[in-house]
């Protein structure tokens, strides 16, 4: 298994590896009620290896969110269209494993990837984009410390659909709170 970049009580976080491929189609196949119609995350061998390729460029970044007790992967955080420069910020996008889901792992997961983003990346802000029925997700950066900027029509295309969706943002002073 690869080694985690960070850990926290009971998760730790780790890019993925093309090694995760199995399980990581295994948790989007049997989670696909949970992701629907908030995110369609790659289900397909080919879309793992694109998505991967993806988090090496220099505007992506990735991690797997897994249990420590069972080394499970319990869910995946995305840094997305990392931004440098007088902006320093990206967009965070995620998704978790029913199997895990309700349990707090993604909330203390975010909370490691913010670490990262506001520690070794040296951003500045990071945004997610929910949609306004999500109120699962919206609950989740609430409590991480996100607070709500705005309201966006149409603003992404998810499964094919053009979806409102709200803003949440933190910035790193916020997050050091």
């Amino acid at each position: 298994m690869q080694a985690f970049v960070l850990t926290g009580t009971r998760v730790g976080i780790r890019r993925p590896v093309e090694a995760d491929c199995g399980e990581f189609l295994e948790m989007v196949n049997s989670s696909r009620q949970l992701h629907a119609p908030w995110v369609d995350p790659p289900s397909t061998r080919e879309k793992f290896l694109e998505y991967l390729e993806r988090r090496r460029g220099p505007v992506d970044d990735g991690f797997l969110v897994c249990e420590i007790a069972s080394g499970k992967i319990a869910g995946v955080i995305n840094l997305n269209n990392i931004v440098r420069g007088a902006f320093l910020s990206a967009y965070l996008g995620y998704y978790a494993h029913a199997a895990f889901a309700g349990r707090g792992l993604m909330a203390e997961g975010i909370m490691l990837v913010a670490r990262v983003a506001f520690g070794e990346m040296g951003l500045h802000r990071l945004e997610a984009n929910i949609q306004p029925g999500n109120v699962a997700s919206i609950a989740l950066v609430r409590g991480c410390g996100f607070r709500r900027e705005g309201f966006s029509p149409r603003y992404l295309k998810v499964a094919g659909e053009w979806r409102d969706h709200e803003r949440w943002a933190v910035l790193t002073e916020e997050a050091r709170e």
